[in-house]
């Protein structure tokens, strides 16, 4: 038992502390910082890579000196690592940048409903006529930002309970007439 808390002591509390909030931070910088440059946003994401790696240099340094007598560093550093990993893609998650496609199947009865909200909203909608494996169908192709997706989906499924719904992020969007709102997305 004493070498148990001879273990878990071997290092301050304030600065195992230290280390776990620094290291969360620095992964959560780095997550973002690597989905912003994937999204395009280079300019973003280079200056959050200065404030990771700034971290990044003092929280190892603070770990690796004298590691071998407080291994409880390693640990907390590997703890902060996962807990950081997830809280940037829940920041990501909900900043939510960049663009969507969202492909939907409805049944040919609500199609103009759906479209007509959808456009009324100043969304860019695209239709195509389909044949299901029973009925008639409509395709409908909307471009959106991501942080609006899901009250797009929830809209549609409220008008077609049965509306299959696929979304996909947009790298790019090039040509063809645009509304308000797609235009807004190319910024």
């Amino acid at each position: 038992m004493e070498q148990i808390v001879n273990f878990l002591t071997a290092a301050p509390a304030l600065e195992l502390v230290l280390i776990f909030v620094s290291k969360v931070v620095e992964v959560s910088l780095g997550t973002v910082r690597g989905i912003l440059i994937n999204k395009g946003y280079r300019r973003e994401g280079t200056l959050l890579s200065f404030f990771e790696i700034l971290l990044w240099t003092f929280i190892a340094s603070r770990v690796i000196i004298g590691i071998t007598d407080a291994p409880i560093k390693g640990i907390v550093y590997s703890i902060g690592f996962s807990l950081g990993v997830y809280v940037g893609s829940r920041i990501e998650n909900f900043i939510a940048l960049g663009k969507v496609l969202i492909q939907t199947i409805v049944s040919k009865e609500n199609s103009n409903t759906v479209t007509g909200l959808l456009r009324e909203k100043g969304y860019a909608v695209t239709t195509m006529d389909a044949r299901g494996r029973d009925s008639d169908k409509t395709v409908l192709m909307i471009f959106a930002n991501r942080k609006g997706k899901e009250e797009i989906i929830r809209e549609i499924h409220r008008i077609d309970g049965t509306a299959m719904i696929i979304t996909n992020d947009v790298s790019g969007l090039h040509g063809g007439t645009l509304s308000v709102a797609a235009r807004n997305l190319k910024k």
